[in-house]
């Protein structure tokens, strides 16, 4: 492991600078502990950084990001800039996704955990939810999100017509697909690959590279295709036979919220995105996030949840700085925090942000 996290930390808009604190200062006090140099450089993403500047990434936040070994990004974007009207292509519109595409981190990795005391908190009986552990795998730099052509025509008759392209190549598939095997390698061996292959192309031949890849390289890992829709009603039914989940950006994005509802609150979902689960010194960073948005409607008032970020920062310290077991402690500390009824209004508790971050890092100071 290296001896120095260099890290770009933007914090973003609403309750991102609050969580984004909250996790700093966790992780202040365990380079303390393992005596690392810990080197923080700070920008402005998403609304942050328009209103400072009318841009939602600059050029210089894409090249300071490039020369780190990690970024630490807290939510971005809200209602005050949802209706701009900017040209170009959606990475000129939101910061985040420049950033994923300039650094290649195509593989979201987004596990969700469901910690007994929290099956109270979710819409789950509990032998159905107890013990559920999924890892959706989104993918994030291509699919409708990026595809082309795209747009909002006027017709002759004066109404509208609006069109996206879901486009995907081979070589696109396989390289997420990998990703995806090589998971389920780490877990309990199995893949849940959901597409829409019976009504589009895109979905053909993602089933059809998604199956060359594992029967070629992967034969040992369960590999089994579900249409989306499908897929998403048996996660819903039964989460604990789900392992991993492999799903284009825009499937993934919904399979990954909806596990939300597992955790008890989208404010426990931490995610990486990376370019590979095996970084070396030549590639580029991960970017680390919660999975919950900005959520203006509380930014300010000091009971934002921690933990999503929080745990973003264990998956740091687990695939960028190889550093496992301190990810390990991060999360244990983050359970007996749990046990102790220590959680934030999303959780129906009562603490406040500092306090559930000040419990954390007291827990983790007993391991």
């Amino acid at each position: 492991m290296k001896t120095s996290l260099n890290l770009l930390v933007l914090s973003g808009d609403g309750i991102g600078p609050e969580v984004v604190d909250a996790a700093l200062e966790l992780l202040q006090y365990i380079c303390e502990q393992e005596e690392l140099d810990l080197n923080l450089t700070e920008d402005l993403l998403g609304g942050a950084a328009y209103d400072k500047y009318g841009t939602f990434c600059r050029d210089q936040t894409v090249e300071t990001a490039k020369q780190a070994d990690a970024l630490v990004v807290g939510s971005v974007g809200g209602p005050k800039w949802d209706s701009l009207d900017i040209a170009g292509p959606p990475e000129t519109k939101d910061g985040l996704m420049r950033l994923r595409k300039e650094l290649n981190t195509f593989a979201g990795l987004r596990p969700c955990k469901c910690y007994t005391p929290l099956i109270q908190h979710t819409p789950y009986k509990d032998h159905i939810v107890k013990n559920t552990d999924i890892m959706v795998l989104r993918e994030l730099c291509s699919g409708m999100f990026f595809g082309y052509p795209r747009g909002i025509d006027e017709l002759a008759d004066g109404s509208f017509q609006g069109y996206d392209a879901n486009y995907y190549t081979s070589t696109e598939i396989e390289r997420f697909a990998r990703i995806g095997f090589e998971l389920a390698q780490q877990r309990r061996g199995k893949l849940i690959s959901m597409d829409k292959s019976n009504v589009t192309e895109s979905g053909v031949l993602w089933r059809r590279v998604v199956n060359q890849i594992g029967a070629d390289e992967y034969p040992q890992i369960e590999l089994i295709h579900q249409y989306a829709d499908n897929a998403l009603y048996q996660m819903t039914m039964n989460p604990k036979a789900f392992d991993v989940v492999l799903a284009d950006n825009l499937l993934g994005d919904l399979a990954s919220d909806l596990a939300g509802t597992m955790a008890g609150s989208l404010g426990m979902l931490p995610s990486a995105c990376l370019s590979t689960l095996n970084p070396d010194e030549d590639t580029l960073a991960g970017i680390y996030e919660p999975v919950h948005g900005s959520a203006p409607d509380i930014a300010g008032q000091g009971i934002a949840n921690p933990m999503g970020m929080i745990l973003s920062i264990a998956m740091m310290l687990q695939y960028t700085f190889k550093r496992p077991d301190l990810a390990e402690e991060i999360e244990s500390a983050v359970v007996r925090t749990i046990d102790a009824g220590v959680t934030t209004p999303d959780l129906n508790g009562r603490s406040t942000t500092k306090q559930a971050t000040q419990r954390i890092i007291a827990e983790y100071k007993q391991l």
